[in-house]
């Protein structure tokens, strides 16, 4: 049940910009295991088009998914920044921390913050 977790990449955002971000924990469906990744991207309007997107995929896999709440990221990959910020008007607002922590397995050499500003 690990390997089907282990195929779903922590974190996908889009490599530069300001966007709508989601936190979802991901569980393999009818077992207990389970892992918080982050998806982003400047093409969803609002941040439930983000989870009718991956929603679909990971439900393919055997996997069910949770959204426990939302924001922005601003990414700057020039100046390896990236600022987690604001709420999703329909999930609320993810935790912060816990989303900092996920994009720091992937983006390692990069300075991280978060804030609860709307901007």
């Amino acid at each position: 049940m690990a390997e089907l977790l282990s195929q779903v990449a922590d974190v996908d955002i889009d490599p530069d910009g300001v966007f709508k971000y989601i936190l979802l924990r991901v569980t393999v469906k009818g077992g207990s295991q389970s892992k918080n990744i982050v998806r982003g991207t400047k093409t969803a309007e609002f941040h439930n088009h983000i989870f009718e997107k991956v929603n679909p995929e990971l439900e393919k896999l055997g996997l069910e998914c949770n959204c426990l709440g939302g924001g922005k990221i601003e990414h700057n990959s020039q100046e390896k920044k990236i600022k987690v910020f604001g709420l999703s008007t329909g999930y609320g607002k993810a935790d912060h921390s816990v989303t900092v922590e996920r994009l720091k397995t992937v983006y390692n050499d990069y300075d991280i913050t978060w804030s609860d500003d709307k901007k």
